[in-house]
């Protein structure tokens, strides 16, 4: 099994939707036409082309950290969020998304 390429996604400080979706696209180096909605996140991660350069061919591991505060001053968006994270991992297999617990 190829060892997956790991980006973290810190949501520390993120206190609305644009804020997270602009941290995804930095953690993930996602290019400039990047919608910044859900849809867009939902496909971004499920689309390995444009997955960042050094996981080309690789598993993707995406780990949540930072995301207890955001969860709770945003509890709608969070859960928005966290179908999105299930649907792409659903859509592609080599995806893996991990909310770090500490």
């Amino acid at each position: 099994m190829t060892t997956p390429y790991v980006v973290t996604l810190d949501l520390g400080g993120i206190v609305d939707k644009a804020g997270l979706m602009d941290r995804s696209a930095h953690a993930l180096g996602l290019p400039d036409w990047f919608g910044r909605n859900w849809d867009a996140l939902a496909d971004s991660l499920s689309d390995p082309s444009v997955w960042p350069p050094p996981a080309a061919g690789r598993p993707l591991l995406v780990v949540v950290t930072g995301w207890p505060e955001y969860a709770r001053k945003r509890p709608e968006e969070w859960t928005v969020a966290q179908e999105v994270f299930t649907e792409a991992s659903g859509r592609e297999p080599r995806l893996t998304v991990a909310l770090a617990l500490g």
